[in-house]
């Protein structure tokens, strides 16, 4: 019995996992959280288990969108949430508290038959993995071809960040310079990578690099899966580099929208350009802020599921997006989804694939210089 199988985010969805906000924290303030917080944002410094009132409405949210997902036909497991108000120690750091199980898509990373747990940079979701242990299981049990793999545990000591990244007077224009620079907090010590990074298009993978996920992560990928090509793009227009999946995100073969505050720079156009791609400018979110207690962007409005090549479930106040993508000739499910956000971020977010129909396609046969290919050669960790 066949049950993982993905090899990107576009082909027929017919098993995933959604996620909890049962217990989720603020991450406590450490050198990979601070980074996302923005910089006038109220929540800086906050920290501590989320009020009541707000998981219920993120998990009765959440509920729905299983709902949507079964009515659909699709499967869908859900984790199991930990107690994470408790301080994690390890030999190498402390940190006040855990953060939560809503978001699997940064823990979880499906390619093909296989599903890594990652090595993600915040120390507060350093045991986080253990909330999908009894789903991995279930999955090692059904699946003879499944393969369970942990990416190599990080220290996350000092050694792993530049701890000095806000010392002095940092302003948003010296962190969009720092990302234009590659010169992110996480440092090339050890390999440190969150799933969401991951754009998965068959047998190409492109990787943001940023805060949240370094180069050496991306060399242990072209290690892993030598059959494909792994990519490090960025987006320079970002001063918080964390995650791919509100930046430049594919709908279906040969079409992408991208963050039009985030473009994908010129050079690194190339390998979709010599093969069709339409890079598409994503619609401007209906929002100008963030809900409560939310700390990521309005462009969450990107961050939407695609269901197969012709349906997308997308927050149901983003109208702008919602028309884009009528003309672009998808049918548009539009659920609630804004008390979610505060827990981890939007509907891809919130969801990990288990698996897809289809098999890994060769979407970039006509090869380029490409100066995002990864090759021990070019290594800069």
């Amino acid at each position: 019995m066949k049950v993982v199988n993905s090899w990107n985010d576009f082909d027929p969805l017919k098993h995933c996992i959604v996620g909890r906000a049962d217990n989720c924290c603020i991450a406590p303030s450490e050198p990979a959280s601070k980074v996302k917080v923005p910089l006038d944002s109220p929540m800086r410094g906050m920290t501590g288990p989320r009020p009541l009132d707000t998981v219920e409405k993120a998990n009765a949210q959440l509920d729905n969108l299983v709902k949507v997902l079964e009515g659909r036909g699709v499967k869908v497991d859900r984790p199991d949430a930990l107690q994470w108000n408790q301080a994690v120690v390890t030999p190498h750091f402390m940190t006040g508290s855990m953060f939560g199980c809503m978001p699997p898509r940064d823990v979880l990373l499906t390619i093909g038959r296989d599903i890594i747990c990652t090595s993600m940079s915040f120390r507060s979701r350093f045991f986080e993995h253990y909330a999908y242990s009894r789903v991995l299981r279930k999955y090692f049990e059904q699946d003879p071809e499944f393969r369970w793999i942990y990416s190599p545990r990080p220290e996350l000591g000092d050694a792993s960040f530049d701890l000095h990244y806000f010392d002095g007077d940092v302003t948003e224009e010296t962190l969009l310079e720092r990302t234009a620079k590659k010169y992110f907090v996480s440092t090339e010590h050890e390999i440190l990578f969150d799933a969401a990074d991951v754009l998965r298009l068959g047998k190409d993978l492109f990787v943001q690099h940023g805060s949240t996920t370094n180069l050496k992560a991306m060399e242990w990928l072209r290690r892993m899966y030598p059959d494909m090509r792994v990519h490090a793009v960025n987006f320079p227009g970002d001063p918080y580099p964390i995650h791919i999946d509100a930046t430049f995100v594919p709908l279906r073969p040969g079409l992408i929208i991208n963050n039009p505050e985030r473009p994908l720079p010129k050079e690194q156009r190339k390998i979709f350009e010599a093969n069709d791609w339409e890079i598409v400018e994503a619609a401007k979110s209906a929002h100008t802020e963030p809900p409560p207690l939310c700390y990521s962007s309005v462009w969450l409005s990107m961050n939407l599921l695609v269901l197969d090549h012709k349906t997308v479930i997308v927050e149901e106040s983003e109208v702008y997006q919602q028309e884009q993508l009528d003309k672009l000739g998808f049918e548009v499910i539009p659920v609630p989804f804004r008390d979610a956000y505060p827990f981890g971020g939007g509907l891809h977010c919130a969801t990990a694939d288990v698996y897809r129909e289809g098999t890994c396609q060769d979407y970039f046969p006509n090869q380029v210089d490409d100066p995002t290919l990864i090759t021990y050669e070019n290594r800069a960790w």
